[in-house]
């Protein structure tokens, strides 16, 4: 996210459908039929670039799968074969070969072949292409290192055998690394595409199930059915995603939209069994973590006394009755339900105000007087904050005594930029890119990834991660990642605040709608149920 998302539930995509209208002038009523074609409109949040190799928000990623394609991807099966149509493992789990589908072309009809993937691996690790995402989605392949450090132009570990047969040698055995290749990092380029340099991935040669035919900035973006899709053309004609097309619910019940994210603020009235929306409400588990991390490389967060202090000073199931109506589940651990390995028993730390001003005093510190000033870095626009940030901020005030200011980067690019903008304490949010427990304890928390926002080290936490990682062994592998995530609890590497779960309106005439594990539209199964005309006799304006 998965991919990684990247937060904030004012950001949910709102996927819809808009349906040409017509009449029938002789009065004959139509019959709703479930038809191919058709358009499909959505609202979005305008992407801020559609490279795969430098993706790193849940937003884009609804656009990169569409678009393009990799070896293998995710499904609610696990991991499913895509480009590739089958692959083998060495007996010591560190040489993958994968045999390719023939009849995998790019958008232009170029066939796609084992050097192209090469060079879509290679290119993502190049120090000049920028990307915060190669070291750990592609990190584990021999050579990689030397790559990203700009010791090599080429990656060892990988080996074209002829046009359909591709070796991959990873460093050690690795549970999950075949997961990894479902994230957008892995997916294949085009190069002729690429080295026409500039913003390239405005008009991308892709191998989806869907071809980018315009982008009009500020205002939408066009895809168009690809009908030479190896896995199958998709049933609708196109697609369209509208920049801030408005508030959901009003489109929504205008009849302009088909399938709306249910904002909290309207969640009682979509879910009154009496209302008009109950029968149209789903309600959509996601692997998601929401939580507030600590900058634990500078003052005063590098004391485990005070990011455990400031744990304890929250009341978590009161923030979530009283301003989120309880709608996500109160997260005690880091790992999701849903993710194989979840801890339903895991110790959190729970809500103890007076523990809290104890564990300062014991602290460097000695008090609340000798801290620093504390700023907490989110995502947003013109100082307005979320009523969970709000609340969540009076609660360290009122129980320790602590003012938190808040600063606001925009949210196109707080990812991108948060590990080097991040203030003492900030606001975020994980989706799985595979559902695994690797993706959120070793990703997130493991000294030096990239997607470490808070710096936190703890070698003791690597060691187990490592060992877990290289076990055949599921159940030993799970309980060492438990055990890792169990450390990071205690020691207070991160707040975790709620896991997520998506509230949507789907009309009954749009079928096929479903969310990816990591919570990412499938829309090549997407079909309209509408009205059409007799076939003879009529006139339709």
């Amino acid at each position: 996210m998965r991919r990684p998302i990247i937060f904030a539930l004012s950001t949910l995509f709102i996927l819809t459908t808009v349906l040409t209208g017509c009449s029938v002038t002789n009065g004959n009523a139509l019959a709703p039929q479930v038809t191919a074609g058709g358009n499909l409109t959505l609202a979005a949040n305008e992407p801020f670039n559609l490279d795969p190799a430098r993706v790193g928000d849940a937003g884009a990623l609804t656009f990169i799968a569409q678009i393009f394609s990799g070896l293998v991807k995710i499904s609610h099966d696990g991991v499913l074969p895509d480009i590739a149509e089958s692959w083998t493992i060495s007996d010591d789990g560190t040489v993958y070969t994968f045999k390719l589908r023939h009849d995998v072309k790019f958008h232009d009809g170029r066939p796609v072949t084992a050097d192209d993937i090469k060079y879509s691996w290679e290119r993502a690790l190049l120090p000049s292409t920028g990307s915060t995402t190669a070291r750990t989605y592609l990190g584990d392949i021999q050579g990689a290192e030397a790559m990203l450090a700009g010791e090599a132009a080429t990656l060892s570990g990988v080996r074209t055998i002829d046009d359909y047969t591709l070796e991959v040698t990873i460093d050690k055995p690795r549970s999950y690394f075949l997961s990894k290749l479902t994230y957008a990092t892995a997916s294949v380029v085009d190069e002729h595409n690429v080295v026409e340099g500039g913003e390239w991935w405005r008009a991308p040669n892709g191998t989806g199930p869907f071809k980018l035919t315009e982008w009009a900035t500020d205002a939408f973006i066009k895809l168009g059915k690809n009908a030479d899709y190896y896995d199958g053309a998709p049933n609708l004609d196109s697609v369209v995603f509208r920049f801030l097309a408005g508030r959901p619910m009003d489109l929504y019940e205008t009849g302009q939209i088909d399938v709306a994210a249910v904002d909290l603020a309207y969640l009682d009235r979509v879910l009154d069994t009496k209302g008009p929306f109950a029968s149209e409400a789903q309600i959509m588990s996601q692997l998601s973590f929401y939580f507030f991390g600590f900058n634990s490389a500078a003052a005063p967060f590098d004391d485990p006394l005070i990011r455990q202090a400031f744990a304890l000073a929250l009341d978590r199931d009161e923030l979530l009755r009283l301003v989120l109506d309880n709608a996500p589940e109160a997260a005690e651990g880091i790992v999701p339900p849903g993710i194989p390995g979840y801890n339903d028993d895991i110790d959190g730390l729970g809500f103890d105000a007076a523990g809290a001003l104890a564990l300062i005093a014991q602290s460097k510190y000695g008090s609340v007087e000798n801290l620093p000033e504390i700023t907490l870095t989110t995502l947003g626009y013109g100082g307005l904050i979320s009523a969970e940030l709000e609340a969540v901020i009076y609660q360290w005030q009122v129980n320790l005594g602590v003012e938190v200011t808040v600063r606001q980067l925009e949210p196109e690019q707080f990812l991108y930029n948060l590990k080097q903008e991040k203030d003492q304490i900030y606001y975020q949010g994980w989706i799985a890119d595979y559902p695994h427990q690797q993706n959120f304890l070793e990703i997130l928390f493991r000294t030096g990834a990239d997607n470490n926002w808070g710096e936190y080290t703890n070698p003791e936490v690597d060691r187990l991660m490592d060992e877990a990682a290289g076990l055949t062994d599921i159940e030993a592998s799970q309980e060492l990642y438990r055990e890792a995530e169990q450390m990071l609890i205690d020691d207070a590497a991160v707040w975790p605040y709620y896991f997520g779960r998506s509230y949507m309106l789907i009309k009954p005439y749009v079928h096929g709608y479903e969310l990816s594990p990591l919570g990412v539209p499938n829309l090549q199964n997407v079909t309209i149920e509408r009205a059409i005309a007799p076939p003879t006799g009529l006139t339709v304006s």
